[in-house]
């Protein structure tokens, strides 16, 4: 499940972060980061799946 929650993430980080953790602060970090840049977006959300296990 981790590996598919990882690999939504890489194509919509926002979706992937909401999968994981939810309406928190790190799901409006995460859209923010995306919109101001697609990089920034993946590396967070990856951070974020990666480290909530």
């Amino acid at each position: 499940m981790e590996l598919i929650k990882i690999i939504v993430t890489i194509i919509l980080p926002p979706l992937g972060v909401f999968l994981q953790v939810g309406l928190g602060k790190h799901f409006w970090l995460n859209l923010l980061l995306t919109l101001l840049g697609y990089i920034p977006g993946i590396v967070h959300g990856v951070w974020v799946v990666a480290k909530d296990k």
